[in-house]
């Protein structure tokens, strides 16, 4: 096993992953029936985020809360889902790859977990005190 250390690494790393999650009985349905991602145009945004989120190469310009909030809005993110998401993630990295950058992707994808629970939560609150 090898550390992650360049572009080439986040690409594997992500479809690797991706691959597992499309097949995965709790989380699957997200991207295969209630979005249908256009893998052609979501793949590169994905390597993007985590080249810019490990390897400091700013690439990614987007916002992923945005997006999560609108899937939500679509399909409730339980947090079986978050946990799913984060067990695949791990198992996938630990199964490839070793060192400080591995271990850093397993954190971060923990801390955007958490953040994105909080970032949903406050936007359900927000629309309930609104009455929409």
């Amino acid at each position: 096993m090898k550390e992650i250390e360049g572009r080439n690494d986040i690409e594997f790393l992500v479809d690797t992953f991706y691959r597992k999650v499309l097949s995965d009985e709790v989380i699957g349905v997200f991207f295969t029936e209630i979005v249908q991602l256009d893998f052609d145009k979501h793949m590169p945004v994905m390597y993007d985020f985590w080249e810019s989120t490990l390897l400091g190469h700013m690439k990614y310009r987007g916002n992923p809360m945005i997006k999560h909030i609108q899937l939500n809005a679509l399909k409730t993110i339980e947090d079986k889902h978050f946990d799913r998401w984060l067990s695949l993630w791990a198992q996938t990295v630990r199964s490839h790859f070793k060192g400080e950058k591995a271990e850093e992707a397993i954190v971060k994808s923990r801390q955007i977990a958490s953040l994105m629970k909080i970032k949903i939560g406050q936007h359900l609150s927000a629309r309930g005190s609104f009455g929409e």
